[in-house]
């Protein structure tokens, strides 16, 4: 009996601990969840693209799914696409899948960088056709409660890069 006192509480400081120490994963997920709200900004390219350079952009990001899900839709740029991606936990990894509109379907791999700030995405693998390119890597980087910039990189045919950079504030 007297064992049996002093295995209960230990073994309910390990569940307690186990129940507060979250993942990398999900810590970076959480970070993403903050960012859930309307935002607008402007797009710059590197190299310079005549058709999206410039242009406004209005992207919003909304917690769905009992919070196991976030929808990231980008709108604007003066072009008829509304690409969406999706950002949710598979297992122990944070993944982006991006619904392009060239036609495929990019997944990335997200982790925070040490700067604690940062969520940054590497390309793991991609469904559909690559004729128009494809989504490659992404950053989303918390500024302060009301500004966030997107960093985002395509990868045109014959693997040349294209960057995209998103100075975003809310929404009022």
């Amino acid at each position: 009996m007297k064992s049996l006192r002093v295995l209960v509480p230990v073994v309910l400081l390990s569940l307690c601990a186990m129940a507060v120490a979250q993942s990398d994963a999900q810590k970076s997920f959480d970070k993403i969840k903050t960012l859930e709200g309307s935002w607008e900004g402007h797009v710059t390219t590197t190299p310079p693209h005549p058709d999206i350079d410039g242009k406004a952009i209005q992207v919003s990001l909304r917690v769905t799914s009992m919070g196991n899900a976030v929808v990231h839709e980008m709108t604007g740029m003066g072009r008829p696409d509304h690409p969406v991606t999706m950002v949710y936990l598979d297992g122990d990894r944070l993944v982006l899948t991006h619904y392009c509109d060239a036609g495929n379907r990019p997944r990335m791999a997200g982790k925070t960088l040490a700067d604690g700030k940062t969520v940054d995405f590497d390309f793991l693998d991609v469904s559909g056709s690559l004729q128009y390119g494809h989504m490659h890597h992404a950053d989303f980087t918390e500024i302060d409660a009301n500004h966030h910039s997107e960093d985002w990189t395509y990868m045109e045919p014959g693997d040349k890069p294209v960057r995209a950079h998103m100075e975003l504030q809310r929404a009022k």
